[in-house]
């Protein structure tokens, strides 16, 4: 569904833009989402909504076919948030260990004590991160909005089937340049 709404009270949650990842090989350029995400969370800022950093620091439990992580193999600052991204002291830091961001986070509570009824999603990956958050927001009743080239992922094919499959099942969709209009234009 195409942008429509932002209700009064929403917040900006950006999904895993840390050292680790930002030279990993992705679909768009990670700087561009970089970018465009610390639009977002300068405007929302200005408007008085709160932005959640959320960065990944270990893995689930469980067996899984993909690649195993090993945390004693990377660099000391890997789970930190890039700079370029302008991280202040009132954003909500949150460290996650599963693909979404709401898992025994503490997150849905944190924004349901703020009166948070929407959030704006960003971040890496499309396919992974981004779309678990999604999901879980919406499963916690949230109104869902998809900043959908403020994200990217590593395979082509997964990150063009969750913008175009699975994210209009969950909420509205727009680029960084669309919500901003609307934040300005209804938050004046």
């Amino acid at each position: 569904m195409p942008l429509t709404t932002l209700d009064p009270k929403t917040a900006l949650i950006i999904i895993d833009l840390q050292k680790l990842i930002a030279g990993m090989p992705t679909v768009h350029p990670f700087a561009e989402v970089v970018e465009r995400s610390r639009k977002l969370s300068e405007t929302c800022r200005r408007h008085g909504l709160p932005v959640v950093l959320v960065n990944v620091d270990g893995v689930a439990p469980g067996r899984t076919e993909g690649p195993s992580l090993n945390l004693g193999d990377l660099p000391a600052d890997f789970a930190e948030i890039v700079p370029e991204l302008g991280a202040q002291k009132s954003d909500i830091r949150v460290t996650k260990k599963t693909w979404g961001a709401f898992v025994n986070t503490g997150l849905e509570k944190t924004l349901k004590d703020l009166g948070v009824t929407q959030v704006i999603v960003t971040g890496v990956s499309t396919s992974a991160g981004v779309e678990s958050t999604a999901r879980q927001a919406f499963e916690a009743g949230f109104n869902v909005t998809l900043a959908t080239d403020a994200m990217t992922d590593t395979q082509p094919e997964a990150h063009d089937r969750a913008i175009s499959h699975i994210f209009p099942r969950l909420g509205e969709r727009g680029t960084t340049d669309e919500i901003i209009g609307l934040l300005d234009r209804t938050r004046g």
